[in-house]
Formats: structure tokens, sequence, C-alpha cells
């Protein structure tokens, strides 16, 4: 056949403002004082590290980025970070080999790292996988500024008061 064609109409009103936008309650940048916050970011894309540069950019943090998992667990050995952002699935060296690579680390200088898994495979029963390896928490993909800025918040230095948003003001809450 030729095929079909269709048409319809949705009859709506048109709003006076967009009020019906939720904003959400998230900081758009943390306190200066975390600007010396070290962070990692083990990515391979250069797609997704570009992403990640600038959703970290936009919170207030400059980043390291390892390429692989070898790279990642090279930088750990040669600079203390405070946490880590983990792709799973990378080359050479997965993310769940290199989190394990950075625990033997941890052994021998007696820190621990906050590593968050980094992964697009979000199925029921993977996060047992990945805390089992382990990463102490993970986020998929595609990442999100406010979950980005929890998990930093989450793992912040106790020296450092985290933000409160009030209105459009930004409230120390420490």
């Amino acid at each position: 056949g030729l095929g079909s064609c269709f048409s319809f109409s949705i009859p709506f009103d048109i709003a006076e403002k967009a009020s019906f936008i939720q904003q959400q309650n998230v900081p758009q940048t943390l306190n200066p004082a975390c600007a010396h916050i070290r962070v990692l970011v083990a990515e391979d894309n250069k797609a997704n590290q570009l992403v990640i540069q600038n959703l970290f950019k936009h919170i207030g943090l400059k980043i390291d980025i390892a390429n692989n998992g070898i790279q990642a667990v090279e930088m750990v050995k040669h600079r203390s970070y405070d946490i880590v952002f983990m792709d799973i699935s990378m080359p050479k060296m997965d993310g769940k080999q290199a989190t394990q690579a950075i625990r033997e680390l941890e052994k021998e200088n007696g820190r621990k790292v906050q590593i968050v898994a980094l992964t697009a495979h979000a199925m029921d029963g993977d996060s047992e996988g990945i805390l089992a390896a382990g990463l102490d928490d993970y986020l998929t993909k595609p990442l999100r500024k406010s979950l980005i800025h929890e998990r930093i918040m989450k793992n912040m230095p106790a020296a450092v008061a985290p933000l409160q948003c009030e209105g459009e003001d930004l409230q120390a809450t420490g």
C-alpha cells in the first residue's frame, strides 16, 4: 500500500507563566571553600569526558580525568583524592578492577577514598555487583548535576560546611 495519514488536535490553554515547572532545591555551585576538593573522574569516552567536565565546571570544581582504569590507579597512587567517579566499562582495566587495585593501595597507605561508579547499566541486581566490587556508591548515565552535587556533598571533607538553597540565595549550614 500507499500508507495512511492521520491527524488530530488537542486543545490546550496557553499558560500565563511557567508555574508548573518545579525548581530543584539544589545549589548551582558549591561553597567556594569547597574548590580545593580533589576529584578524579575515570572515563574512557571523550564525549562523556567533555560532558562531565562541563557538569563539574558548573558546580565549581576542577577535575582530573583518567582515560582508563590503569591510568586511574596510577593517578590515585601519586595524588590524594577526596572522591573518584569511576566508569565501570573501560578498556584495559574496567572500573571494578581499578577499584579493587585502589583498595589494595589503601591497605598500604591507610587512606580510603570514596569511589562512585558511573554506569549505563542500571538493571536490577547491578548495584549489588558494583558495591560488592568495593565501590561505595553508583550513578547511572546520563548523569544529572543534582546527583553529582549530592554525591560530592555526601563525601565532602568534614571541615567544609554544605550549602542549603533558600529561594535564590545560597546559605551555609555550618
